[in-house]
């Protein structure tokens, strides 16, 4: 849109250069014809001073400034479009303000020369929001709108960015600079508050966020928890640690560090207004009603209160509490509260805080600590929107939402004075008052009309038109015209009013009368040019026509209603022929044209209204003329001038040109050509407007331009871009009737402009000026009559009872039967009632009359057929009683005595069509709830393999429910498969393992098989406690389980979990086996019990005793598949039956009959039941119950019995005995049958009974099996949980980590970037101190050529110093803000105050005496000089101490990063802890005896040092010590023995001491003797050769004896090597583990060093290296230790093999 109005606005140039034809025609016109503002009307909240006595604020695309003295307006326009952003500083007298077009500018001007000082370009795309200017300093912020929502503060002096701050998706709602430091920026959204710091480095600048903690809605200030990064770590025993809500949430990013849970958010209070303090603090409003302190430095937040208010001020505020409440009643029964009130506006200055809100008061708050005193200074009684303080703090501007704007002067303590009252809403339209050159109207939406003087836009007066709000609502006005041959002006609304308002006294205008035409909304209102005629366009396409004139009173003359979508309408005025034609233009909605009906208005309608319309109001088409015309384009609006149409194409920017004659009509179809098609350069939606001389045709589109074109030759005449696109375009526009002036008014911007031709050719404007002089001749005299009737109208006051005529009763009474009841001619019935209304539309008068008339030409035939009707009623009534008298036979029916037999069928017609209706809504409520059904089913039923049922008991409450089960999925199966699978190779991977690994002895003893055997059976009995359940007893399969104490990764857990789900579906499927079983045995029983009940009923049938049989039944709960199929018995109403149904179940009832007849007739049953009484087998029973027939002579006497007689009657006493014993016998019989049936009954239901029972135990048992595996699957899924937790806030973690390097990368490079600037400006700085010192020193070598006298005279001048001088930035000694903080331009501003006070010393008048000219001024000169250097080295003194700090708190924040990545550091190394703790410390589930977890006491012991080790370890390091054991008993026996033998060989040692003394001593006799030693041996042995024998045999048992030794050595050793190498083993595996960790180590190793490269983290690294060094040298002593008693124990170990051999030589 930006680059076709850039192209639009290029245009003209482009034309002028190249073009020709008629395209550079009109460039060159429009060059010689233009427009000008005459003034702007409008208003908008953004209002501020611009100097002590001018105010500003933006409308539309200009700006106006209002002088508050004179109240003259100055108009500033915005060349791009609509202004966007505004700010004003009325201490530099300048106006920022942006436009809003693609990459928009700011732009700064100056008041009130309004030259533009420089235009701000940034990087913002779409538009700025906010603007605001400092209070000292060229400082201005803004803040720009989606996408880029950046804060940008600027130098606009200078015109340099400093700098900005992004924060997307906030919005912002008001922004503000702290009036003592312009280094603070109050930043406020809807729910937050924000103070950015303006951190300068020299050059350099920096914004620094610091959020306020507001309270919440309900006004508590809870303390700001940190949820990412909490104080401690909270670790339960059981649990585990406990996470953050982030990482339990699963969040990693940054997403993870602005977390919170909806339940901890809470709402917190919404800011409306804000203001700051001379103490740098903040007073904000809120919508709660708070009034809340915050201190900028601490952030702190503190509620002010109202203090406790004197008697006098309480009555006050109750009075105006009541006042506004009953003001409230009167408008929308809406109370609020004064004391609760929002405070909407602030103003701070000397006096106090200024506040204001919707209540329309003004308060002063009195402020000590954090309570204040309220004091009312002024009541305006409007809702106030804002309070602006002038620059010299002597006026308050009050500003109102209706657009009202009051001045109120703090230091007098008086009324508001009105300063404008301009419309606050938009306006809707706006039109010139007959003669048309010095008033004009203008009309807002909200009903608001106003009077304007057309020279300088001076409002006049202003009229409401919202009086009635209380009964009709809110009020919206729709249309407006001023009327030609009157002054007064029509308002049409949305309910379908027109008012008409007297402007004859422009300063008092009032409503005189007023028409409710119709209930459609008005639309638009058009006058023709003699003031005759009033058109009304109303919504779906009716057209009223009133008399304008009010001698008429605005009579309505005649409606029409056109069939398509009416588009737009003009009137044209044909004075020669006295006509008036009405031009509409409508929409084809099939087609993509337009279409025109045009119809003519003669003046007889007036005069003799009853030859145009019918009886219901209606213009007959015949007498109005009308006329039908299609075109070839759609049209949004169309203008008639003579025989030719302009109109504004909406597909193309054109506008087009037709000539209504056959000519240039289309020969197949009645459609028009466009004679002429003129490029409009304009886009959206438009239309156009004839000037009253038909000269000029106005063009308006969406892109607000207003284009000006000569009727003839279609050559532009003026352009203005007097609205824009984005306040929606142009809704209205009018020429004056001299053609002097054009009203144009927004859709949505709120302006009302009036333009003026600048220049413009003398022909045109005596062409208008004689249109105008002729127009006005012949409506002068007109004008005159009709302006002094409408002056002596009454004014009009709303009146209910006024616009409705109440019908004469005594012509609608009618029968009791029929009251309220009129048949009219469409035979329908209708209530008068509905028809009378409070208050009628014309249209519902004109009907209600048509109606009376009627009902009063056919009064005398409607009163005799009433007459009529009542003689036919009596007549059928005494028929119908006769009928009622007469035999069932004779009556007739009921409907036999209704004569209106066509009445009847409607009716029953009706009912059958309401019948079907409700049939077609049951039958599809039916049908939802049959798919209803049919999901549930599906879902709940049919998905289930097991269906859920229940058995019960016969004789006690017990109910046994089974397990419903759903068929499981192919993927679960497949899952399932695929984890037994893993288990299984993971079991045989163990085994081979194990066989690798752990070597078992070759040979095991017997003794010891025992032993293992006992140990694997008491390993069996024992592995339910370890595995945890008792599933394997119930049906499930323990042993593909992984033990408790190896699930360390998370694929064995979840594997785990997959396996515990499968026992579970197992056990309950075993248990549905059972529970299956019993169920059926359960049916069993009943169906035994039903056959014996038979017998029962049999056995008390015969003996004719009425017992109540119990009879046992299946419950619906036993039979679940009952609920899916409904019985007859169960629907209590009757069955719809359709007539097909009806028939075939009359046929099957027919065919039933004739059955049951035809089974009657069968001869073979009657033969049957006449011969032996329908059986073929006579029963015992059947005989016992015949009795035998007495004799007949039973009736005789006894006396006169013959003796046959009496053995007859004896033999039939005998059979009666006989008979009654065999009855009794079988009585008993069938008693005791019975007894023994009722008993098998109670016995096998009792039998029954107890096996539910034991089915209840079987449930229970393996509910609790279930409970232990779903306990299981609980624990691996909170350890899987507290896993991932971990992971999460470890990745969460390191994410953090990653971004505080960063920022701690960052802060290093600023920070050696801030040491290079201080170090080069301390080297200037010490440069300026030194030449300020050598300008002294210097000083008496320059002036060496004066006299001493006047040298330290001049020495005491050369150091003298004007007072100090301070900065006064504004004038006034009102403001609050006395001391603020400097900017860069304080240098300036000293060093140009103490040059002037220099221009003092330096008058002549200070030289002292005998001092030549010369040397005074070169002593001046010197003197400046060393003045201007002291200023410097105090400036670049206090440079340098800002930059230093800002370094200094860039190094504490360098330090806070450096702690914070320490605790990071910390945090990281306790979840790696936590992390091992979670894999070794696993949660195991055991099965405990009762009274095996007894203690004595009832303190328990700590276990936090316990470790859990299975038993087979115990146990085989119990074997190990007894082994170790008995081989040390061994040992000890052998040594005990080997000390005997000891003993033993001392005595023999001894011994053979002395014999070979006694031997040597013969020896030597020996040797005295020549004898050999075998002759000695032969001589002294008795059997030599026995003794040769028995050496050689001693010898060969030595061998054996060494030959066995070296065996035994040999398996030793083999055993050894066998260790040895099992050890080599060991040690391999763990150095291949030593060298995986050690590549794991290396890599960490390098990681960290690229980490401490990357990082400045040596103090952390310093301590963790400190703890790892201290680490390795323990472990280094511990080696060393480990070594030297390594060596030891070998030292140990050879002396044990020294003495052992010494002491057992032999072995």
């Amino acid at each position: 849109m930006e680059a076709a109005g850039e192209a639009r606005r290029a245009g003209p140039a482009c034309r002028e250069l190249g073009a020709e034809g008629p395209a550079g025609r009109r460039g060159a016109s429009a060059e010689k014809t233009s427009l000008e503002v005459r003034w702007v009307q409008g208003f908008s909240d953004k209002i501020g001073f611009v100097n002590n006595h001018t105010v500003c604020y933006p409308c539309g695309n200009y700006i106006l400034f209002v002088d508050i003295e004179t109240k003259k307006k100055t108009v500033l326009e915005c060349q791009t479009g609509q202004v966007g952003a505004f700010a004003v500083n009325g201490n530099s007298e300048v106006v920022a303000f942006s436009d809003r077009k693609l990459n928009p500018f700011i732009y700064i001007y100056t008041f009130p020369e309004l030259n533009k000082l420089t235009e701000l370009k940034g990087s913002v795309q779409l538009d700025y929001t906010l603007l605001a200017f400092s209070f000292t300093g060229p400082y201005l912020a803004s803040y720009s709108s989606i996408p880029e929502f950046v804060l940008s503060i600027w130098n606009w002096q200078e015109n340099i960015l400093l700098c900005s701050e992004s924060q997307p998706g906030v919005t912002a709602t008001s922004l503000s600079f702290n009036p003592m430091n312009w280094q603070q920026l109050c930043f406020v959204n809807e729910s937050s508050l924000i103070i950015w710091d303006i951190e300068r480095n020299n050059e350099d600048h920096y914004l620094k966020r610091n959020p306020v903690k507001l309270p919440d809605e309900e006004g508590s200030l809870s303390p700001c928890e940190d949820l990412f990064s909490p104080d401690s770590h909270s670790e339960s025993p059981y649990y585990g640690p406990v996470m953050p809500i982030s990482a339990i949430a699963g969040l990693v990013g940054d997403e993870a560090e602005t977390f919170m849970p909806r339940d901890v958010i809470k709402p917190s209070v919404h800011p409306t207004v804000h203001c700051w303090t001379s103490t740098s603090d903040i007073y904000m409003g809120c919508e709660e009603g708070h009034v809340l302190a915050i201190n900028a430095e601490t952030l702190n937040v503190s509620f002010l209160q109202q203090s406790p208010l004197p008697e006098e001020t309480r009555n006050i505020l109750d009075l105006l509490s009541y006042l506004y409440r009953e003001v409230q009643k009167k408008k929308d029964g809406k109370l609020k509260d004064l004391e609760k009130r929002v405070v909407l506006s602030m103003a701070f200055c000397n006096d106090g805080l200024y506040t204001a809100g919707s209540e329309g008061i003004v308060f002063r708050y009195h402020i000590k600590g954090l309570q204040y005193e309220m004091t009312v200074c002024t009541d305006i009684s409007q809702p106030i929107s804002s309070l602006i303080l002038s620059p010299d703090y002597t006026i308050l501007l009050i500003v109102t939402k209706q657009g009202t704007v009051y001045t109120y002067k703090p230091a007098h303590d008086g009324e508001a004075v009105k300063l404008m009252d301009a419309c606050s809403g938009c306006f809707l339209s706006a039109d010139f008052l007959t003669p048309g050159n010095k008033y004009c109207v203008s009309v807002a939406i909200s009903g608001e009309v106003q009077v304007w003087l057309l020279e300088d836009g001076t409002c006049l007066s202003k009229l409401s038109l919202d009086t009635e709000e209380n009964i009709t609502g809110i009020f919206t006005a729709t249309a407006m015209a001023c009327c030609p041959s009157s002054n007064s002006v029509a308002v049409g609304t949305k309910r379908g009013e027109i008012y008409f308002i007297d402007v004859t006294e422009v300063e008092t205008p009032r409503i005189v009368h007023r028409i409710f035409i119709s209930k459609f909304p008005v639309l638009s209102l058009h006058y023709d040019q003699s003031g005759q005629f009033l058109i009304a366009r109303a919504t779906e396409g009716h057209i009223f026509v009133l008399d304008a004139r009010p001698s008429k009173l605005f009579q309505v003359l005649g409606y029409i209603v056109l069939a398509d979508e009416v588009v737009g309408l003009s009137v044209v005025s044909d004075f020669k022929h006295d006509l008036v034609e009405v031009v509409v233009l409508l929409k084809v909605a099939e087609l993509q044209r337009a279409r025109l009906e045009i119809f003519c208005l003669p003046p007889a309608l007036t005069t003799d209204n009853d030859k145009y319309v019918n009886e219901q109001g209606m213009l007959k088409a015949s007498a109005i003329k009308m006329e039908q015309y299609d075109l070839d384009y759609p049209l949004s609006s169309a203008v008639k001038l003579k025989d030719d149409v302009y109109g504004y194409c909406t597909c193309a920017p054109f506008i087009c040109k037709y000539h209504l004659s056959e000519k240039n009509m289309l020969k197949d179809l009645s459609v028009f050509l466009s004679e002429k098609r003129t490029p409009s350069n304009q886009f959206g939606r438009g239309f156009l407007c004839l000037s009253p001389n038909s000269r000029w045709l106005a063009s308006a589109a969406e892109d607000g331009v207003l284009f000006i074109y000569h009727t003839f030759t279609m050559e532009i005449l003026a352009q203005k871009h007097c609205h824009s696109y984005q306040g929606g375009g142009i809704r209205s526009m009018v020429f004056s009737l001299d053609g002097q002036f054009i009203l144009v008014n927004g859709v949505n911007d709120g302006a009302l402009v009036c333009l003026k031709w600048k220049r413009i050719k003398k022909v045109e404007i005596k062409d208008a000026a004689f249109h105008w002089r002729t127009l006005l001749a012949i409506l002068n005299q007109s004008t005159f009559n009709e302006n002094a009737v409408l002056k002596s109208m009454p004014q009009w006051q709303f009146d209910p009872e006024s616009t409705s005529e109440s019908l004469p009763e005594e012509k609608f009474e009618e029968a009791p039967e029929s009251s309220n009841v009129e048949l009219t001619e469409d035979r329908s019935f209708t209530r008068l009632n509905s028809a009378i209304t409070n208050e009628m539309t014309w249209i519902d008068q004109k009907m209600k009359k048509v109606i009376r008339e009627e009902t009063q030409k056919f009064a005398n035939q409607k009163k005799e057929l009433k007459m009529r009707i009542k003689k036919l009623r009596k007549n059928i009534q005494k028929m119908m009683h006769e009928n009622e008298q007469m035999p069932d036979i004779e009556k007739l029916e009921q409907q036999e005595f209704n004569l209106d037999i066509e009445e009847q069928e409607r009716v029953q017609a009706e009912a059958e069509q309401e019948v079907a209706r409700l049939r077609k809504e049951i039958d599809m409520e039916n049908l939802a709830n049959c798919y209803l059904q049919d999901v549930i089913k599906r879902e709940c039923w049919d998905s289930m393999c097991v269906k859920g049922r229940a058995v019960k008991c016969f004789h006690i409450a017990c109910e046994v429910n089974n397990y419903p089960l759903k068929e499981r999925s192919e993927e679960e199966l497949e899952t399932l498969e695929k984890v037994l699978q893993l288990k299984k190779i993971e079991a045989v991977d163990l085994k081979v393992r194990k066989e690798i690994v752990e070597m078992e002895p070759e040979t095991v003893l017997p003794k010891e098989e025992e032993e293992m055997e006992g140990e694997v059976v008491a390993d069996h009995s024992a592995s339910y406690c370890l595995v945890g359940s008792l599933s394997s007893q119930y049906g499930g399969d323990t042993s593909i389980l992984y033990h408790q104490l190896d699930l360390q990764t998370r694929e064995q857990k979840v594997n785990q979990i997959i396996l515990l789900q499968d026992i579970i579906y197992k056990v309950k499927t075993a248990f549905n086996k059972e529970f299956d079983i019993v169920a059926k045995q359960k049916e069993h029983e009943i169906a035994r019990v039903k056959e014996r009940n038979m017998r029962i009923r049999e056995i008390l049938a015969q003996l004719d005793l009425q017992e109540e049989l119990w009879e046992p039944a299946l419950t619906d709960d036993e039979m679940p598949e009952r609920a899916l199929t409904v019985q007859d018995s169960e629907i209590k109403v009757e069955k719809y039956l359709t007539p097909q149904e009806r028939a075939k179940a009359e046929m099957l009832a027919k065919l039933e009959m004739e059955r049951r007849l035809a089974a009657m007739d069968n001869e073979r049953l009657r033969a049957l039941n006449d011969m032996m009484g329908g059986v073929l087998e006579v029963k015992k029973e059947d005989i016992l119950k015949i009795d035998i027939p007495p004799p007949p002579f039973i009736s005789k006497p006894e006396s006169v019995w013959n003796e046959e007689e009496k053995k007859i009657f004896r033999d039939y006493e005998k059979k009666v005995q006989e008979l009654n014993e065999e009855r009794e016998k079988h009585r008993r019989a069938l008693e005791a049958e019975l007894k023994k049936l009722q008993a098998s009954i109670q016995e096998t239901t009792q039998s029954f009974d107890d096996t539910m029972y034991k089915l209840f135990e079987r449930k229970v048992n393996s509910e609790m099996v279930i409970y232990q595996e779903e306990l299981k699957i609980m624990n691996i899924l909170y350890s899987l949980l507290l896993d991932e937790e971990l992971d999460t806030r470890e990745a969460g973690l390191h994410h953090l980590l990653r971004k505080k390097r960063k920022e701690k990368i960052k802060s290093t490079k600023r920070i050696q970037c801030t040491n290079r600037k201080i170090d080069a400006y301390t080297d200037t700085y010490e440069n300026a101190i030194a030449e300020d010192k050598n300008l002294e020193s210097d000083f008496r070598k320059d002036f060496a050529d004066v006299p001493a006298y006047l040298l330290d005279r001049l020495f005491k001048l050369y150091r003298r110093r004007p007072k100090s001088q301070k900065m006064k930035i504004l004038l006034d000694t009102a403001s609050p803000y006395g001391d603020r903080s400097g900017s860069d331009e304080d240098y300036k501003e000293a060093l140009t105050l103490l040059r002037k006070a220099m221009d003092e010393l330096d008058k002549p008048e200070h030289m002292p005496n005998g001092l030549d000219p010369s040397l005074w001024n070169r002593f001046c000169l010197a003197r400046r000089n060393k003045m201007e250097s002291e200023q410097l080295v105090k400036w670049k003194a206090l440079t340098l101490a800002e930059m230093q700090a800002f370094l200094q708190r860039r190094m504490d924040d360098d330090e806070k990063m450096k702690s914070e990545i320490g605790d990071i550091f910390q945090e990281l190394a306790w979840l790696r802890e936590e992390k091992m703790k979670l894999q070794l410390n696993l949660t195991v589930q055991f099965l405990l005896k009762q009274g095996q977890v007894e203690l004595e006491s009832t303190e328990l012991p700590d276990f936090t040092d316990a470790i859990l080790i299975n038993k087979s370890v115990i146990e085989e390091l119990n074997s190990t010590i007894m082994t170790e054991g008995e081989k040390k008993i061994a040992s000890m026996v052998e040594c005990k023995d080997f000390f005997k033998g000891i003993f033993q060989l001392e005595w023999e040692h001894k011994k053979m001491k002395m014999q070979i003394e006694d031997l040597k001593q013969k020896a030597r006799d020996i040797l005295t003797l020549r004898i050999s030693k075998d002759q000695q041996l032969f001589l002294t042995v008795p059997n030599y050769d026995n003794r040769v024998t028995h050496q050689v045999s001693t010898m060969e048992q030595t061998l054996s004896v060494m030959d066995k030794l070296h065996k035994k050595n040999v398996k030793n050793c083999q055993k050894k090597i066998k260790e040895l190498e099992k050890c080599i083993s060991l040690k391999e595996q763990a150095n291949y583990e030593l060298s995986l960790e050690l590549q794991e180590m290396l890599v960490s190793v390098s990681e960290r060093k690229h980490i401490f490269e990357a990082a400045d983290t040596q103090l952390v690294s310093e301590k963790i290296a400190q703890q790892r060094y201290q680490e390795i040298l323990e472990q280094k002593q511990l080696r060393d230790d480990v070594k030297e008693q390594k060596e030891q124990l070998q030292i140990l170990q050879a002396e044990a093999e020294r003495l052992r051999s010494r002491i057992l030589p032999a072995l």
